[in-house]
């Protein structure tokens, strides 16, 4: 792996080294996912405002065209003559064979209509870390509760998951991930109550900076933990001021004097 040096100022340091302790991570990772941001773009703004809808190919290669032609051939032959789903009628697949095979490249928008941008693997990660958190802020409050030492009402909420906003792209596209990973009954059933009184996990407001400014605090308070040889839950459960600590890192560094 390549070597980049740099030189900056002691002040940009010392916000880039803030920033990185709020995400977790560190400051050569936050700078190194910084550059690669920018030279990697996961979403441009024509797909941001189209809710991320994958462009369409100005090419594709001559084995491509003749499996999806032939595979838009067989579906015509095996729908029924009164189909009018996703995948339309007889006439409409064979459209689509003939788009291929004639190489109209000004129509290949009917191969991708409805795919979208790919959400990228650290996000996705970032989803799953991020219910696994509310997870264990969820248990850790239940826990305290049957201990007799419930938290507060207004501490139980600030710390229950909220969702992502439908209106921001990315936001947008990870609370579609987050519906897809509940798509089975038996997962995540400890947030489901909290994703419903969320508008279906509809934040209506950006919520993932927040998000990251909580979990890098949990994983602060996790490092810190002295685990015993296995894995047990309990190694797991936050006291009643780790708790007030994670939802202190809700608020903004630059704000949390004025709170």
């Amino acid at each position: 792996m390549a070597v980049l040096n740099i030189r900056v100022d002691d002040r940009v340091r010392e916000q880039l080294k803030e920033m990185a302790d709020d995400e977790g991570v560190t400051l050569s990772e936050f700078v190194r996912d910084l550059l690669m941001e920018a030279v990697v773009p996961v979403y441009d703004e024509e797909q941001v405002r189209r809710r991320s809808e994958e462009p369409a190919p100005e090419s594709m290669r001559l084995v491509d065209r003749q499996v999806l032609s032939l595979l838009h051939r067989i579906l015509a032959r095996v729908l029924p003559e009164d189909a009018n789903d996703v995948d339309g009628d007889r006439e409409y697949q064979l459209m689509r064979a003939q788009i291929l095979e004639d190489g109209f490249t000004g129509e290949y928008s009917y191969e991708v209509a409805g795919f979208r941008t790919e959400l990228s693997r650290r996000d996705c990660k970032r989803v799953i870390d991020i219910l696994q958190m509310f997870r264990m802020l969820t248990y850790s409050i239940d826990h305290l509760a049957k201990e007799g030492t419930p938290v507060d009402e207004e501490l139980a909420r600030a710390l229950e998951f909220r969702g992502f906003d439908f209106n921001d792209s990315l936001e947008g596209h990870m609370a579609d991930y987050v519906e897809f990973q509940m798509r089975e009954p038996e997962r995540w059933t400890e947030l489901r109550d909290q994703v419903a009184r969320a508008d279906g996990g509809n934040s209506h407001w950006p919520m993932l900076d927040t998000y990251l400014r909580m979990l890098a605090e949990y994983r602060r308070i996790m490092d810190g933990r002295e685990r015993r040889g296995g894995l047990d839950r309990h190694d797991y459960l936050l006291s009643a001021e780790e708790l007030q600590q994670i939802r202190d890192a809700r608020v903004h560094p630059s704000r949390r004097s004025e709170d």
